[in-house]
């Protein structure tokens, strides 16, 4: 037992000596996402925003972030960063690719990690640089959480959606003849979630959303 435990030391060891590009990268993929969503939905939701007046339909406004999300997500895929770290950006693709025997077990807990510090930081940036207008109430830091039909619809909702994409990615992303368009198609899902899911569960898909309810406003 002891001689498995400092194996796995000394692979996780060497795991952060040559990958630590790919977990730092992750955590700047998370920042921008995170960063892009208070952003966004700021624009969009804040009462003294003049988008907020000229899209008064609040689909209209969702299916607009959802636009903007879905765009933020194929950048980051597609970007430089995202080509070298496999722009895993949630902790769901992350397990998934250590569950299939794709990844280390250190290498996940690093990426994971990663991901929860760029996801807080993204938002703690957002809220700095945007003078706190996302902790406005009509914002609240693009904050997820149940919507009207309550925890078990929102609950049945994430698990759906979650679903749907990630088995999106890997059906789409194994087969040779349309892999290179796995972020496009993770986009659109992206874009229709925040259009039409939104009310349900305040569309998530991402537990490093968490970093949302960190921030308080004043």
């Amino acid at each position: 037992m002891i001689g498995m435990t400092r194996a796995n030391a000394v692979n996780a060891f060497g795991n952060l000596r040559f990958h630590w590009p790919e977990y730092l990268m992750e955590a700047g993929e998370l920042g921008l996402y995170m960063f892009s969503t208070c952003a966004i939905a700021t624009l969009l939701q804040h009462p003294a925003s003049p988008v907020r007046h000229v899209i008064a339909n609040s689909f209209f406004r969702r299916a607009v972030m959802g636009l903007g999300m879905g765009a933020t997500v194929v950048a980051i895929v597609t970007s430089p960063w995202g080509k070298q770290s496999g722009a895993h950006f949630n902790p769901g693709v992350t397990l998934t690719f250590y569950r299939l025997g794709k990844m280390d077990f250190s290498d996940a807990v690093f990426y994971v990690a990663a991901q929860l510090i760029g996801g807080i930081s993204g938002v703690v940036i957002a809220t700095y640089l945007l003078l706190g207008a996302p902790g406005d109430p009509a914002v609240r830091y693009a904050v997820t959480i149940p919507g009207r039909y309550g925890n078990a619809a929102a609950f049945v909702a994430e698990m759906t959606i979650s679903f749907i994409l990630m088995i999106t990615v890997l059906f789409v992303s194994n087969r040779k003849d349309v892999a290179r368009y796995t972020p496009y198609f993770a986009g659109a899902l992206i874009a229709i979630y925040w259009t039409f899911e939104w009310p349900l569960s305040g569309m998530s898909t991402n537990r490093t959303r968490f970093g949302s309810i960190l921030p308080r406003p004043r």
